[in-house]
């Protein structure tokens, strides 16, 4: 008997299910209402035929009792569980969401800024778990979870095993593997006793997944990949993704360290390392440093599908919108508000029972920085909000900060002058501080019509939200142009409104826009 023959109505005396939500292979999530509280709630339904295994009710019981004692914004919440004709049932918060496994197949890698978000966030829940005494076992993708407002959550605790258990406690022995075998520990693949830090080391293949785009053990069946990590290191991930800071490598390896006494040993210290790592200015003796005087920010893109004019490319160090302040806790925050914005418009509602989000919170804007010098361009990404991806050639981005007038960045190339249905694309440009001065603008070629705006503190994230622009010009060929910004601004904006024809581009799509170098010159 499914779940689903459950008919909407009252359950557990105040319940109200009002509709299937999802389904998963051992439980069935519905829509409620709890009538005392007057709030919605998910209810977790276990299968009924999953039901007359002893076991199976017990891990479900438990996954209640281990959610219930821990009280962490990025933990889900359980309010109630019970059992209901035969149906056992846990209550818990809801709203709509999505999994990370949903955003790594739409997307297959995400920015570091956000890898590192997910990590940090991820990380305060485990150490909030390792404390109240249990181990998730099973960190993974799909049991993590994004609001719409990109806030982190880790779900589903159906195998978490206490640390200490009571004697005849345990529901496995040692000798049996628990969890997803891609996202195994070492410690777990061979069964020895576990503490925390084998969570740490599943995390720490997520986070390898998000920035390399796949996992770095996987074999023909889960026999083999789980085997494959006591055979052999993971690939460098500095080879895979060159653009990363070396501190952000160092860290997912160290988490991935076969011996946990080599691991981080908390998931607080976890957190701050990867918080960090996320206000990274590289090492010198890299060779992805920014050029001389400048600290640029740049979060490597998809590749676009359309042609672009493909010049020298520059070198730059690569990190987070994070790097805009030197005060550290403003950085942050600055960083997570920005990562917050972008990812509202990628979470669509989770189709995975086992992964129900909790009511999003306010989100309050950063406060403007101070520059304590003259200010000078920190921070430079593509502006694309109407796009698929909210990006633009990327990847290129690193041109127009590198000093060399030769060297470009494109748009993609349009059929129309315009950018068709987009309208407009664009260039953020960030400031060590909020100032005024001259924006010089080298465009490579026209006519061109573009747009200057101004922010103070989070940049919006759309066109509409900028207001009024603060200057604007048109030129009929690529030139330099020098535009007055007379209002102090951490953030500008360059919207290209129209673009000329360019000879990277096929007939069929001839317009594109290109700019050779930005700068900043403050009064």
């Amino acid at each position: 008997m499914s779940a689903a023959e459950l008919e909407p109505g009252f359950i557990g005396d105040r319940y109200r299910l009002e509709r299937l939500i999802a389904r998963g292979g051992m439980a069935e999530v519905w829509l409620g209402h709890d009538t005392f509280l007057d709030r919605q709630v998910a209810i977790k339904v276990l299968k009924r035929h999953i039901a007359r295994d002893e076991t199976a009710i017990e891990r479900f019981r438990r996954e209640a009792l281990a959610c219930a004692g821990l009280n962490h914004p990025n933990i889900v919440a359980v309010y109630d569980s019970f059992a209901h004709n035969g149906f056992q049932v846990v209550v818990m918060q809801y709203v709509q969401g999505k999994s990370l496994r949903d955003l790594l197949d739409k997307k297959k890698k995400l920015t570091p800024a956000l890898s590192i978000m997910m990590g940090s966030a991820i990380a305060a829940a485990l150490d909030a778990t390792h404390r109240h005494g249990y181990i998730h076992r099973d960190v993974k993708p799909g049991n993590i979870l994004v609001r719409p407002d990109g806030h982190f959550l880790l779900a589903d605790f159906g195998i978490a095993k206490a640390m200490t258990p009571a004697e005849g406690s345990d529901l496995t022995n040692d000798n049996i593997m628990m969890g997803t075998a891609k996202y195994l520990s070492p410690e777990i693949v061979r069964g020895k006793p576990l503490d925390g830090r084998a969570d740490l080391y599943s995390l720490g293949l997520v986070l390898y997944e998000c920035l390399s785009g796949k996992v770095p053990f996987l074999s023909d069946n889960d026999a083999d990949t789980a085997l494959a990590r006591l055979q052999r290191e993971p690939t460098d991930l500095a080879h895979l993704r060159p653009t990363l800071s070396p501190r952000l490598v160092r860290v997912v390896h160290k988490l991935l360290a076969r011996n946990p006494d080599h691991r981080y040993q908390t998931g607080e210290a976890t957190r701050l390392a990867l918080l960090e790592a996320l206000h990274d200015e590289r090492d010198d003796e890299t060779t992805i440093t920014p050029p001389t005087g400048q600290r640029v920010v740049l979060e490597r893109r998809s590749s676009p599908s359309r042609p672009v004019e493909r010049t020298s490319r520059p070198s730059v160090a690569r990190g987070s919108l994070g790097d805009v302040f030197r005060s550290t806790t403003t950085r942050l925050l600055l960083a997570t508000l920005i990562l917050t914005g972008l990812v509202i418009t990628a979470v669509l509602r989770t189709r995975d029972p086992d992964n129900i989000a909790i009511p999003a919170e306010t989100v309050v804007d950063a406060p403007a920085s101070v520059a304590t010098g003259p200010a000078t361009i920190v921070a430079i990404n593509s502006f694309d909000p109407n796009g698929d991806d909210g990006v633009e050639n990327e990847e290129l981005i690193g041109a127009l900060v590198d000093k060399n007038p030769q060297s470009a960045w494109a748009t993609s190339c349009y059929a129309d002058k315009f950018f068709g249905a987009k309208a407009r694309v664009g260039v953020l440009v960030t400031l060590s501080g909020a100032s005024t001065g001259l924006l010089r603008v080298n465009f490579g070629n026209g006519p061109v019509g573009a747009e200057i705006f101004g922010a103070t503190s989070l940049p919006p994230s759309s066109f509409d939200g900028w207001g009024a622009p603060l200057a604007n010009d048109y030129r009929t060929r690529g030139e330099i142009v020098k535009f007055s910004v007379t209002t102090p601004v951490t953030h500008l904006l360059i919207v290209l409104t129209e673009i000329g024809t360019s000879g990277a581009c096929s007939s069929t799509n001839p317009y594109q826009g290109r700019i050779n170098e930005v700068a900043f010159i403050p009064a």
